[in-house]
């Protein structure tokens, strides 16, 4: 018995030493963050995957709705979380890595809605928009006043769309066909019909506040080569 004992308690640093130094999680986003073959894959998933190699920081992925990555990545130790906004009320929750997606986010309504016409934020008020929680639309349009319906995820937002339960929800214009592929629809049935300004934005690779010194200081040193590589200005230019 006491043999097994030792046995085990000599075990248990290999086994520590198996264990992912950082979870890191995301949401479902196509094509910045999506599955392929039950796999986290996507465009600003693999610049984060080259940050990580570059630190050799071993990591492990999951996509959740957004609302429980953040949620994950503002309490739990030794998590990342991309891509996230830099907002003054998120600075000093997190460590800021490195920009790793760009977005140019408005609004986005059904093609058939030919009454829906918005040519100034003011004039959009009067219409129910789906926004994920803890989202920097769902920051920026609650400010302003707007009629929101929360949702937990991108998906989710879309869904209501499609079921006419929202007149409105946000996204990139450049990810709309990539979502519609994801959702198994026309495109064609979704306009992209007013920009803001305001939510034109970078979205950063971020750590947990308690991150450790080490790997924080070891993934920002491996961004700082990362976004010199051809590849990098490929991936954050095709966001």
């Amino acid at each position: 018995m006491r043999v097994l004992f030792y046995s085990l308690l000599m075990l248990f640093p290999v086994l520590s030493l198996c264990q992912p130094q950082v979870q890191v999680v995301t949401e479902l986003s196509p094509p910045n963050q999506t599955r392929i073959n039950d796999e986290v894959a996507g465009t600003s998933t693999n610049i984060v995957k080259m940050i990580l190699e570059t630190a050799t920081v071993d990591a492990s992925f999951s996509i959740y709705p957004w609302a429980r990555a953040y949620k994950l990545a503002s309490q739990v130790n030794n998590t990342l979380i991309y891509s996230l906004a830099r907002t003054p009320e998120r600075e000093k929750l997190f460590h800021w890595i490195g920009p790793v997606a760009q977005f140019k986010l408005g609004f986005v309504k059904l093609s058939e809605r030919k009454s829906i016409k918005i040519t100034n934020l003011e004039q959009a008020k009067k219409y129910k928009v789906a926004v994920q929680r803890h989202d920097l639309a769902f920051q920026f349009l609650s400010r302003h006043g707007f009629d929101l319906l929360i949702t937990s995820d991108i998906k989710k937002s879309y869904h209501l769309l499609l079921a006419n339960k929202v007149d409105l929800i946000i996204d990139d214009e450049n990810f709309i066909q990539d979502m519609a592929d994801h959702l198994a629809i026309d495109h064609n049935k979704l306009n992209f019909t007013y920009p803001i300004d305001e939510l034109e934005v970078r979205g950063f690779l971020a750590a947990n506040i308690n991150t450790q010194n080490e790997i924080v200081e070891s993934l920002r040193k491996a961004f700082s080569e990362v976004k010199e590589t051809i590849e990098y200005k490929k991936l954050i230019n095709n966001n």
